[in-house]
């Protein structure tokens, strides 16, 4: 297992850094989550998309909290696992998971049930494609990656499964380039959104500690000391 490890790791190093950073860039909150807004938007304006955009907005509303309480419950608390190196859910891995496997769905309406599939499929195997350029830049564990990639997984199978109770919906394929394109007129294609500030922004204001917590607190058993009121 070792040297299977030592192997994973050494594949990853013979590419560019630039290119995981670049490749990372399409589980970006900055690009995704204006996509998983717009998208059941654009359903709600087909009679058949209605319920679409309901079960999307409940499945992937649900993913986004957990998303974020895990990471909450880290910064703002240290509740992790020093054991599993474990962090929180990895948001960039879930969320292309998701995304892109009900952008690919939407896009395959129409189309035959294993076409549809081999869709959601092509999105859950990019997803774990982010989750890989995640572990080559370091910004997460494995153990958080695969989590990560359990959660899109779940997102996006509970979503096909309702969803396959009704008629899918279909877009024209300018709505779709839309969708995908809008986000790029108000950000820099690369450049990471400032989510992770916020979020230890707002861990450090609900557990009023002067710091959020870091992997190496956890790792080192460190305890992050109360803020003192101004």
């Amino acid at each position: 297992m070792g040297g299977l490890r030592d192997a994973l790791w050494g594949a990853l190093g013979t590419i560019p850094r630039g290119y995981w950073h670049a490749f990372t860039w399409l589980g970006d909150s900055g690009l995704l989550l204006p996509v998983a807004a717009l998208l059941p938007l654009l359903l709600l304006r087909t009679p058949s998309g209605r319920r679409t955009a309901l079960e999307w907005c409940l499945a992937f509303g649900l993913g986004s909290v957990l998303i974020a309480a895990s990471k909450l419950a880290f910064m703002g608390w240290g509740i992790g696992s020093a054991r599993f190196n474990f962090t929180g859910f990895s948001g960039h891995t879930a969320m292309a998971a998701s995304v892109w496997s009900m952008v690919f769905w939407v896009m395959t309406a129409g189309r035959s049930p294993r076409v549809r599939t081999l869709a959601v499929v092509a999105g859950c195997t990019l997803g774990a494609c982010i989750g890989i350029s995640r572990l080559a830049i370091h910004a997460h564990s494995v153990s958080e990656v695969v989590a990560g990639l359990l959660l899109g997984v779940a997102i996006v199978v509970g979503f096909v499964f309702f969803g396959r109770l009704h008629a899918p919906p279909r877009l024209p394929w300018y709505a779709m380039a839309g969708c995908l394109l809008l986000p790029l007129a108000f950000q820099t294609p690369g450049k990471p959104a400032q989510t992770q500030g916020l979020l230890e922004t707002i861990a450090v204001r609900l557990a009023g500690i002067e710091r959020p917590y870091t992997r190496r607190d956890m790792l080192q058993g460190v305890r992050v000391r109360k803020s003192i009121p101004s």
